[in-house]
C-alpha cells in the first residue's frame, strides 16, 4: 500500500477516534467489534451517523433532555427506543439543523441518505443484541426507505470526443484558466482519459504514484477500496497520453515524501476534491445538461465495456464491485434494451 494510502487510513482511523470520544463508552466496544469486518471509512461514517442518532435522541425525545451529553445515553436507553420513535429519527432526517462553528447549519438526507443512516443503526442494534448485552431490536422492525434507482448518466461517444478535445485545445476556457491550462494540459488529459479508459473511482486516482504505472503491460497498479491492490489495463490511446505527461511529469519538482502521478501546480498530490473540481470544469463545456463527475466518468466506461462485451461479470470485476449484483443493479436498464433489441430480431411471418 502506498504512502499516501496508509496516511489516507491514519488520518480516517484518527477522525473516527476523535468522534468517539462523543459517544458513550460502549460504542468503544461495538466499534472494536466491527473492525475486522468493515473498513475504515464504513467506521468513520457509522460514527457520524450513531452521533446523529444520539443527538435526535438528546434533543427531540423529551425522557432524554435532561441529560448532559450524549456520552449520558445507556445501552438501558436504547433497550428502550420503540420502533415509533425510530421512525420519527428517519423523518427528522429529512431537514435539521445544528450549530456550527459560527451558526446553524442545515442538514438534508434524502432517500439514500436515511438508508444508509438506518443501516448503521440497524448494525449498532444487531451488535448488542448478538451480544445479548440488549433485551430488544427496535430497528429490526423498522422498514428501510424505499430507494428509487436513478438512470445511469454517462457522456455520449460524440461528448466524450468533445470533452477531450476541449481539454486538448483549451480554447472554451476563460482567459485566466487559459493562463493555468498551457502547464496542465498533458495533466488534465491525461488524467481524464484514463478516468474514462479504466473506470477507476476518483479517489484511486488520486492515490496513484509514477511506479504504480507499467508501460510494459500496460497495466496500472491501484489500491481498492478495503484496502486491496489490483491491476487494471489501459487502452494504447490512454498510453500515448500518460507517455506525455510522464515525462513532463518527471522533470517537475515536487513537494511529497513519495511520488505521485498527479501533481498540482503547488507540486503537491492531487486530492480528490481537486479531480473532481477539474472534471467539473472541462465537462461544465461539453454539456450544461449533465453534471459530470468523475464517477459519471466511471459509469461511462462500464456502461461502454457492457455494451462491447455484453459480460456482467467481466464489468463487475474491472470496475471492483465486490457483488456482481450492485453492477446488474446499475446497468438492468441496459438489459432491457438489449432484451428489446433481441425481441425485434425476430420475425415471426415474413412481410411482403
Amino acid at each position: 500500500m502506498s504512502s499516501y494510502q496508509d496516511n489516507r487510513k491514519k488520518y480516517i482511523t484518527l477522525k473516527t477516534r476523535e468522534l468517539l470520544q462523543e459517544l458513550p463508552d460502549y460504542m468503544f466496544d461495538f466499534f472494536r467489534g466491527i473492525e475486522h469486518t468493515t473498513s475504515v471509512n464504513t467506521r468513520m461514517a457509522y460514527a457520524y451517523d450513531i452521533r446523529v442518532f444520539l443527538e435526535y435522541c438528546h434533543k427531540e425525545i423529551p425522557r432524554f433532555q435532561n441529560r448532559t451529553s450524549l456520552c449520558d445515553m445507556t445501552l438501558e436507553d436504547l433497550d428502550e427506543m420503540a420502533p415509533r420513535e425510530i421512525e420519527g429519527y428517519l423523518e427528522y432526517l429529512s431537514y435539521y439543523e445544528k450549530e456550527g462553528n459560527e451558526e446553524m447549519q442545515a442538514y438534508q438526507n434524502g432517500q439514500n441518505g436515511k438508508a444508509r443512516k438506518l443501516a448503521s443503526l440497524k448494525t449498532l442494534y444487531h451488535y448488542f443484541y448478538r451480544q445479548e448485552r440488549l433485551k430488544n431490536n427496535p430497528s429490526a422492525l423498522v422498514d428501510m426507505p424505499k430507494i428509487y434507482e436513478k438512470p445511469i448518466v454517462k457522456l455520449d461517444v460524440d461528448e466524450i470526443a468533445k470533452l477531450l478535445d476541449t481539454v486538448e485545445s483549451g480554447e472554451a476556457l476563460t482567459q485566466k484558466q487559459k493562463v493555468y491550462h498551457q502547464f496542465t494540459k498533458k495533466r488534465d488529459l491525461a488524467l481524464i482519459a484514463l478516468l474514462l479508459g479504466t473506470g477507476i473511482r476518483v479517489s484511486e486516482c488520486a492515490g496513484l504514484n509514477l511506479e504504480d504505472v507499467d508501460f510494459n503491460h500496460n497495466g496500472l497498479r491501484i489500491t481498492r477500496k478495503g484496502g486491496n491492490e489490483t491491476i487494471v489495463y489501459f487502452s494504447k490511446e490512454v498510453e500515448g497520453l500518460l507517455r506525455d505527461y510522464i515525462n513532463e511529469r518527471k522533470e517537475m519538482p515536487c513537494k511529497e515524501l513519495d511520488t505521485p502521478l498527479f501533481l498540482s501546480l503547488q507540486h503537491k498530490r492531487l486530492s480528490v476534491r481537486s479531480i473532481q473540481l477539474l472534471v467539473k470544469k472541462y465537462s461544465a463545456l461539453v454539456t450544461t445538461i449533465k453534471k459530470i463527475t468523475p464517477h459519471k466518468l466511471r459509469a461511462t466506461f462500464g456502461t461502454q465495456l457492457y455494451q462491447e462485451t455484453g459480460d456482467i461479470y467481466l464489468v463487475a470485476d474491472v470496475l471492483g464491485h465486490k457483488d456482481v449484483n450492485t453492477t446488474k443493479k446499475h446497468y438492468a436498464q441496459m438489459d432491457d434494451t438489449r432484451k428489446r433489441h433481441a425481441a425485434s430480431i425476430i420475425k415471426l411471418r415474413e412481410t411482403p
